[in-house]
């Protein structure tokens, strides 16, 4: 399932410490082999100040409790650089940690840069000393502290350019230590920036809305509300405009979100627009499957499809989460999803015939007989499905209301035959008063 793998795409809309959870993942599930993702983990780790790790991944990779000389000698530069930097920024910090000072802020920021300034001596150096304290505490891995003190330094920074690279630091921070409401709050707030800054060039515009959405997976997959949430940001034409620009891939979670959230069934129509245009320039089992069903209405392609969608989710770093049950461990989103794609399965296939065998539907549904049988008693007890059983023959039934293609066909046919009729006599009878006129 490799050939499925978005990691190659996905990681260079990242920065680089929200990559090190996708390798995690990749290394778990063996998608490649294990000294191939080591590898991949050192290259990152050396563009980090996370030395430590980066010494543990070179033990683990190489069967050896050595580590190189260059590692040794840059942790060492990494302990000063930090000592360095705290000794910078400490009256700042040093103020932001009393709470008695803290209560001398206000709303406003340049009245507390002004007394900062004239009553503590705390001037911009020292603020510019806790940004770079702030992204080195990020860099050596300590998130909690670095998410803490971008957030107050936020708080005084006056530079509109500045500022977004805290905020983009702050959020990476938050999604790290799995703060998911407060990543959400963080990652709206960014999304207000990068919509009204008015940007230099269009591209930087669309960049930064290409990175969002990437960096939005981590949250919208793990928030309460993400399911909605990535369909709101995902098909608002700006950010869909960028997807068909640049991040096709990026279908495969809109696809996958649109399909378990029962709410959004009438935004489908919209995707599967979407997945036919770009159809040449991605495709995966998820999208492919949406357009076996609805465009081709090809229920043999759509049951392989499924078959192959269940792998690619349990191999997808995003929607293959699993949760520990006892002494068993489930893939939640994938068993919303087979429950839902079975049911588009079921319905698309009820719109076109009344009379359905269940050996054939369970063949299509990739279930047995007996699981079968029970499904579609439970989505007609539940779903209030005008269908009845025939355990005899082994049928599905709709009932006489249930109008299907072939009858909205000779309907619609006949309707407009007698409009036809109509139009017809009054145009007669429209002539002959000219006539007689």
């Amino acid at each position: 399932m490799a050939n499925y793998d978005l990691t190659r795409k996905i990681a260079p809309n990242l920065d680089r410490h929200l990559t090190f959870p996708l390798l995690e993942f990749v290394q778990e599930r063996r998608l490649y082999a294990d000294d191939e993702t080591l590898e991949a983990k050192i290259e990152l780790l050396n563009k980090t100040n996370m030395v430590d790790y980066a010494m543990d991944i070179h033990k683990s990779r190489y069967q050896t409790e050595e580590v190189p000389q260059d590692m040794i000698d840059r942790r060492i530069k990494v302990v000063a650089r930090l000592k360095a930097l705290e000794e910078s920024a400490a009256p700042l910090i040093t103020f932001l940690q009393n709470p008695n000072m803290l209560q001398e802020f206000r709303a406003d920021k340049q009245y507390n840069l002004q007394m900062l300034q004239e009553r503590y001596q705390i001037g911009p150096d020292q603020i510019e000393a806790l940004y770079q304290y702030a992204k080195f505490q990020f860099e050596c891995g300590n998130y909690s502290g670095a998410a803490d003190f971008l957030y107050q330094y936020r708080a005084l920074c006056t530079n509109s350019d500045r500022n977004l690279s805290a905020l983009w630091g702050k959020l990476a921070a938050e999604i790290l230590m799995q703060n998911w409401d407060i990543a959400l709050e963080e990652l709206n707030r960014l999304r207000e920036i990068i919509d009204a800054k008015n940007f230099q060039s269009p591209l930087n515009q669309l960049q930064s809305r290409i990175w969002l959405m990437h960096w939005s997976l981590f949250i919208f997959f793990n928030h309460d509300s993400g399911r909605s949430g990535i369909i709101d940001l995902f098909l608002y034409d700006r950010y869909l405009n960028a997807i068909q620009t640049n991040a096709h891939h990026l279908l495969r979670y809109l696809a996958t979100a649109l399909i378990i959230n029962k709410k959004r069934r009438p935004q489908l129509k919209e995707l599967i627009k979407v997945i036919q245009q770009e159809q040449c320039s991605y495709k995966d089992p998820i999208t492919e499957f949406l357009q076996c069903l609805y465009v081709n209405y090809d229920f043999d392609g759509a049951q392989q499809k499924l078959r192959e969608c269940e792998e690619v989710i349990l191999n997808d770093p995003f929607l293959g989460k699993r949760v520990e049950e006892g002494n068993f461990t489930t893939v939640p989103l994938r068993d919303e999803f087979l429950e839902n794609a079975r049911l588009f399965i079921f319905e698309t296939y009820c719109r076109i015939h009344q009379c359905i065998d269940i050996g054939m539907l369970a063949e299509k549904l990739n279930m047995s007989y007996e699981e079968a049988e029970r499904w579609i008693v439970n989505l007609v007890r539940n779903a209030k499905l005008d269908a009845k059983i025939d355990s005899k023959s082994g049928t599905v039934v709709m009932e006489p209301n249930h109008v299907n293609v072939y009858e909205q066909i000779i309907e619609s046919t006949k309707a407009l035959s007698l409009r036809t009729y109509k139009f017809a006599n009054l145009v007669l009878e429209s002539a002959a008063a000219q006539s007689a006129a």
